[in-house]
């Protein structure tokens, strides 16, 4: 087997050099962390999940005309992206109150917002992704005023839609974490939507019992991490009533 120059490894996922110039490999792996890799554990079979419904929700949120660097899925695991220069900003959407924002600002959890609220943080795992305001965004370059308009323009659009696919197999989308890259074709740049979308970074609440099918589950020791992960494949579709398959799969990476 052919060994592949890993280009970076992150909590959850793993990037190696993709097979055409352009590209890169994304691998999902099982391992779990929360509060800024704080806390970690390892839910057997999490990476299988999230590659199967980030791929579902690229491929959907494609089809309207939403870019994104999903190329194709290669196996249980691992995806083809494109390669992309990550803006080093996460951009957080809120329809209801949940998380951080709950702590920030005394609002009860599960409160709905009179308006979705889309905030901005600096990635940067040693300060604890610091939220920042567009003003920090511009005056440190890490995207200018153009590029901002086209990820909020991109982010509510992105919003608007998984709502109603949400809603439409009865879970709320509480909230939920967007990545954006620029990528290169000559001269010309775009502004594309990358990183993942998955319960890792979702919070998807069952619509009736309002339980928790996202990683709340891990940071809150509520256990069935994995049940809530495959609760949501199946809802969506994309995974048989027999189980995800194979959920091992270390040893794909190399």
């Amino acid at each position: 087997m052919t060994r592949r120059r890993r280009v970076y490894e992150g909590k959850a996922k793993v990037l190696f050099e993709g097979p055409e110039p352009g590209t890169l490999v994304q691998y999902f792996k099982d391992d779990a962390t929360a509060f800024n890799g704080e806390k970690k554990s390892t839910v057997t079979g999490k990476g299988v999940l999230n590659n199967r419904i980030s791929e579902h929700l690229m491929t959907k949120l494609s089809d309207i005309g939403i870019h994104n660097h999903f190329i194709r899925r290669l196996n249980m695991r691992e995806q083809l992206i494109k390669e992309v220069d990550i803006i080093p900003v996460e951009v957080i959407v809120r329809n209801v109150a949940a998380g951080s924002i709950c702590k920030r600002l005394g609002i009860a959890e599960g409160t709905p917002l009179p308006r979705t609220i889309v905030e901005y943080c600096f990635k940067s795992d040693e300060l604890n992704d610091p939220i920042v305001s567009e003003e920090h965004i511009t005056a440190f370059g890490w995207a200018n005023p153009l590029e901002l308009d086209d990820i909020m323009s991109q982010t509510l659009r992105v919003n608007d839609f998984l709502l109603g696919l949400f809603t439409a197999i009865g879970i709320r989308l509480i909230d939920f974490k967007l990545e954006f890259g620029r990528l290169y074709d000559g001269e010309e740049v775009q502004i594309i939507l990358a990183d993942e979308i998955s319960p890792d970074n979702c919070r998807l609440w069952d619509a009736t019992t309002d339980k928790k099918l996202d990683k709340d589950r891990f940071r809150r020791d509520l256990g069935g991490v994995e049940d809530a992960y495959q609760e949501v494949a199946r809802r969506l579709g994309i995974m048989p009533e027999s189980g995800p398959g194979d959920l091992k799969g270390s040893t794909a990476i190399q």
